[in-house]
């Protein structure tokens, strides 16, 4: 007969093994985007405006799902760094476009190399990468889902 399951252990929370797992992905990240001269929320920054160059700062904090005390530091290094540039936006002289740099450009091409590096770290293909994404873009939905029918 099998143990009787405790609903309390941590072994069965998903909230403990995502938090685990976040670390743990992100820590190995670490030595690879160091070389590029990038911390982890930095790689994020830019992989945004690599997708979607001029995003605003709310715009690229909602990409980010950051609240933007968060993201405005980053963009601040980053943009000190000669990565990315502020310009005003015609129209409205408070909010700025975040553009990527010559530079920031010229990184892009080196952190083409991150991907493939990741996989290789995780020792997965990229159908097994694919399906875990899926998957946790599927959490993602429902856990806003949730928080949404919480609010109401």
């Amino acid at each position: 007969m099998p143990p009787e399951r405790n609903p309390l252990s941590l072994d069965e929370q998903v909230c403990f093994a995502l938090s685990v797992a976040s670390r743990a992905v992100i820590s190995c990240y670490r030595d690879v985007l160091t070389p590029l001269g990038l911390t982890h929320p930095q790689y994020l920054v830019m992989l945004a405006l690599w997708e979607n160059d001029g995003l605003t700062l709310r715009a690229l904090s909602d990409v980010l799902r950051l609240e933007s005390a968060t993201v405005s530091p980053l963009v601040k290094r980053l943009e000190a760094a000669g990565l990315i540039r502020r310009d005003r936006r015609e129209g409205d002289d408070r909010a700025f476009s975040l553009t990527v740099t010559e530079a920031g450009r010229e990184l892009r091409q080196r952190a083409l190399a991150v991907p493939p590096t990741m996989l290789e770290r995780f020792e997965m293909d990229e159908h097994e990468l694919a399906q875990v994404n899926r998957w946790l873009h599927q959490l993602i939905d429902r856990a806003d889902r949730a928080q949404e029918r919480t609010l109401a």
